[in-house]
């Protein structure tokens, strides 16, 4: 039985663009209900720092799925902004779990974690499973470490319907400047209508990354609440592909037909950056009959467009 009333928290945002229609698309007739701190029209108004106003918004939608993306999801804003990063990212989870608790106890919530939990588990190498140790290394990972264990232990201890989705790195059209792939689009779309000079800007290069699709990662939401795996199950969402950040940024050149400089800087690089994080996705095959199906090609290229798009705008 599919859910008939589907709560999308931080529905202003990235992969909300592309989760709500994919929710429409799969479930038709489901009412999907989009929750963000920003107004927008047709999203209700919700900030998850508020406790009232995530139970008072549960209680009168009685949601029977939640999908919680609401996060300050960028590393550098996290670092920034710490006290709003553990506010949003790990006390506005448990005012949502609480608020299910209250009002919708047999509500499915499939919280959206990260891969960057894992940090320093990296350094052995390998690609990571669902039983790595989380071993954040910033305060992003750390304030979503926080909350996936604390949603696990709610689960244990009082029956929380929730599943938690571990996502390594994702993109997409949409997606801001303050993530890596769309941060390099931006600046060769400028560099190709004369908007900057011809010098891209970067942090780390040699780094190697686990990369998806949005639209991939979106569709693994999707089989959650479609086939539910079992509660308290904890899901990566990775390809498994070890992407060199270098080889994306000269990939991005060669399909704009773009010549420029590479130049590091300095507010750039992370100080805690391993050199190379990549996933295992086998449970997520096995319980949803996920993988990734968008070719990285197709991704670079979407994004390439989008932020031609934009940066043609920028000139009106």
């Amino acid at each position: 039985m599919w859910p008939h009333r589907i709560l999308v928290t931080g529905a202003g945002g990235f992969v909300a663009s592309h989760l709500i229609p994919a929710l429409h698309g799969a479930f038709p007739g489901t009412q999907v209900v989009g929750a963000g701190h920003q107004p927008r029209p047709g999203l209700h108004p919700l900030d998850v720092t508020d406790p009232q106003s995530v139970s008072a918004l549960v209680e009168r939608l009685r949601p029977d799925a939640c999908v919680h993306l609401a996060a300050i999801a960028a590393i550098a804003a996290a670092r920034e902004t710490p006290r709003l990063a553990w506010s949003v990212n790990l006390q506005g989870t448990l005012a949502l779990a609480e608020a299910i608790f209250a009002h919708a106890p047999e509500c499915l919530l499939v919280y959206v974690s990260s891969a960057d939990i894992y940090g320093a588990s990296f350094r052995c190498g390998r690609p990571l499973d669902e039983d790595a140790a989380p071993a954040p290394l910033n305060t992003y990972g750390a304030t979503k470490a926080a909350a996936d264990l604390a949603l696990g232990a709610l689960s244990a201890e009082r029956q929380l319907r929730v599943v938690r989705v571990r996502p390594f790195n994702h993109t997409g059209p949409g997606q801001s400047a303050d993530f890596v792939v769309p941060a390099f689009a931006r600046q060769v779309a400028r560099i190709a209508v004369g908007l900057q000079e011809p010098v891209i800007h970067t942090g780390a290069l040699d780094p190697q990354r686990d990369f998806l699709d949005v639209r991939d990662v979106c569709q693994a939401y999707v089989a959650c609440l479609r086939t539910p795996p079992e509660a308290g199950t904890v899901l990566n969402l990775a390809s498994g592909v070890p992407r060199r950040v270098g080889d994306i940024l000269a990939d991005l050149l060669d399909r704009s037909g773009v010549k420029a400089l590479v130049r590091p800087v300095s507010h750039l690089l992370r100080p805690s950056d391993i050199p190379v994080g990549l996933g295992h996705a086998n449970r997520a095959r096995m319980l949803l009959g996920w993988e990734p199906r968008i070719p990285w090609s197709q991704t670079l290229d979407d994004v390439l467009e989008d932020w031609h798009g934009r940066v043609r705008a920028e000139r009106v």
